[in-house]
C-alpha cells in the first residue's frame, strides 16, 4: 500500500495489543500527520483477519510492518509520503530502540526508550499508553523542527 497521507484517511487502523515503542510511534504518526480522527483498534495477534477498510500496522502480515531492516514506523513514514526531516530523525530513534541494532547510533534512543518503558509499566491499557506517548513524541518533534529551523 503506497500513497500519500491523504489516501490513508478514514481507515480503521489495527495493531497488536500490549503496545510499545514502534506501535506507539505509529499511532502518533497516524493521528498527527495522517488522520487526526483515525480509529485505532487493538487485537490479539497474528490470526486476525482484516475487515474491509482496515489497515494493520506492526503486526504479522500487516500492510505497514517491518520490512528488511526497517521498523514499522519507518515503513509507514515512507509509504505515507511524509518527508519531514524532523519525522526522519524520530524514525531513526524509534528504529534504534525497536530493532536494538544501533544502526543510526542516536544518542536520544536510550532516554526515550526508558520513558516509553515507564509509560508501558505504568499503564496496562493500550489507549492510555498511546495517550501518554503522544506528548513525548509531540515534544520530540518540536525539538527537531526548531533545532533545524
Amino acid at each position: 500500500m503506497e500513497g500519500t497521507a491523504a489516501n490513508l484517511k478514514g481507515r480503521i487502523w489495527i495493531t497488536r495489543q500490549d503496545v510499545h515503542v514502534d506501535r506507539i510511534a505509529c499511532a502518533w504518526l497516524i493521528r498527527r500527520f495522517i488522520d487526526p480522527e483515525a480509529e485505532i483498534r487493538f487485537v490479539s495477534g497474528k490470526n486476525y483477519r482484516p475487515k474491509p477498510g482496515e489497515l494493520r500496522f506492526d503486526m504479522f502480515d500487516g500492510e505497514f510492518t517491518h520490512e528488511g531492516d526497517r521498523c514499522s514506523f519507518e515503513v509507514l513514514l515512507a509509504r505515507a509520503g511524509l518527508s519531514d526531516s524532523a519525522l526522519q530523525e524520530i524514525a531513526e530513534i524509534i528504529h534504534d530502540i525497536d530493532l536494538k541494532d544501533g544502526k543510526f547510533g542516536r544518542a536520544e534512543a536510550s532516554g526515550i526508550a526508558h520513558v516509553v518503558a515507564g509509560i508501558a509499566m505504568a499503564n496496562q491499557d493500550d489507549r492510555q499508553r498511546i495517550a501518554q506517548g503522544m506528548p513525548v513524541l509531540d515534544n520530540l518533534y518540536q525539538y527537531f523542527r526548531r533545532k533545524r529551523g
